[in-house]
């Protein structure tokens, strides 16, 4: 198991299931792996191996993939089923290259879709530096437990145990944790398709 990249109950099954996703959508839209690398900025090297599953890819990664594609990164973690139960450490997660925020992917609305819901955990003392995401990308946030400071482009806002902040999710963005206990985000993104 990586310390940067997706852990499952089963990371080699989870490896497999986004490996055999990302090549179904490529084939879906037929892309070959070099038009999919020029799309994503991901090498052709990197997306095969993630397609064979024999890779375990980080959270810059796997957004590159779903920003390129103009998906949810749900889309390419979530196994599809009719009920699902969101438990605490049991799905899939991505934790950043520096380690301080484990992303816990829970729902996605039906198919290649519009909304996506996520649990997050920002360490103590730790700061978390987000992509700038396709454009049309909103994101809710709210603080289930500590204390957060948000920043998106210049402006900072400090977020309390339950308080929530919506923006435009194609604006460079920022979470930090000045605490000395973990923080738990909640996460709701929305793609609509659209840079309004």
């Amino acid at each position: 198991m990586s310390n940067d990249g997706l852990t499952w109950q089963d990371p080699e099954k989870l490896a497999r299931h986004v490996g055999m996703t990302l090549r179904h959508i490529r084939h879906e839209r037929g892309l070959n792996l070099q038009e999919l690398a020029a799309m994503t900025d991901v090498s052709t090297l990197t997306l095969g191996k993630i397609e064979r599953g024999e890779a375990n890819p980080s959270l810059t990664i796997i957004w590159k993939i779903a920003n390129g594609l103009a998906i949810p990164i749900s889309a390419l973690l979530v196994e599809k089923q009719e009920v699902q139960i969101s438990r605490k450490n049991e799905g899939s997660k991505v934790i950043s290259a520096n380690e301080s925020l484990t992303l816990e992917p829970m729902f996605t609305s039906s198919g290649y879709s519009s909304l996506e819901t996520h649990r997050a955990f920002l360490k103590p003392d730790s700061e978390y530096r987000a992509d700038a995401h396709q454009p049309g990308v909103i994101e809710f946030v709210t603080v289930m437990e500590g204390k957060v400071r948000v920043k998106v482009q210049d402006e900072v806002f400090e977020l309390s145990q339950y308080d929530s902040i919506k923006f435009h999710g194609d604006k460079g963005h920022s979470y930090m944790n000045m605490e000395s206990i973990e923080a738990v985000l909640h996460f709701v993104m929305i793609y609509t398709g659209r840079a309004d």
